[in-house]
């Protein structure tokens, strides 16, 4: 991937998304391409995939299962009860019909950039990671631990941040995505 294909994507972000959520995919680009130096991924895709994971929330959520059944997008109960949770998805597909991401590793560490899931490439790690700890994050309970951890361990951030993102669901009764459980119990299983 060329920096120029870099541009040409901010570009087409900066005229799409609203400015706090453009400076949002910019700060995850960044700490992507960090955590790829890191840990010895290539840097143009660990910044392409940052750029373009939140490229389906150009549209508003209520468009997401119309928009999933229009393209053949499957989804499942808890989805169907939380569109937003259909961007991740619906982003894989808007990143290879508009900005011309075919690379299937980038397309799914899009789709996974939320839940996770067993068995995660370096990218999709990377991804999840760098979205959970990005600068303009705050709220997130014990972040500048997992910050840290994220250059140290990564796989141990990602069982920090799954463990803090299953107790915040059950503590708000929100639905929880079972592949976001899954996940978790492959990192926590590995552990041991």
């Amino acid at each position: 991937m060329r920096d120029n294909d870099l541009d040409s994507i901010k570009k087409k972000l900066s005229k799409k998304l609203k400015k706090d959520r453009y400076n949002h995919v910019v700060a995850v680009s960044y700490i992507a391409a960090a955590l790829a130096m890191r840990y010895g991924y290539n840097i143009k895709k660990a910044e392409a995939a940052g750029l373009v994971h939140d490229c389906a929330k150009a549209y508003k959520t209520k468009k997401f299962i119309p928009m999933a059944e229009k393209f053949g997008i499957e989804y499942n109960e808890i989805e169907r009860r939380n569109p937003q949770l259909l961007h991740a998805k619906l982003g894989a597909y808007f990143a290879k019909k508009d900005f011309e991401i075919t690379d299937p590793e980038i397309l799914d560490s899009i789709i996974y950039h939320t839940t996770g899931r067993p068995n995660m490439t370096l990218l999709d790690k990377i991804v999840f990671v760098a979205d959970y700890i990005e600068p303009g994050r705050y709220k997130q309970k014990r972040l500048q631990e997992i910050r840290e951890m994220a250059f140290n361990d990564l796989d141990e951030s990602i069982r920090m941040i799954l463990s803090d993102t299953l107790e915040h669901l059950q503590s708000k009764k929100y639905a929880i995505n079972p592949i976001t459980e899954e996940t978790y119990n492959f990192y926590v299983g590995e552990k041991h």
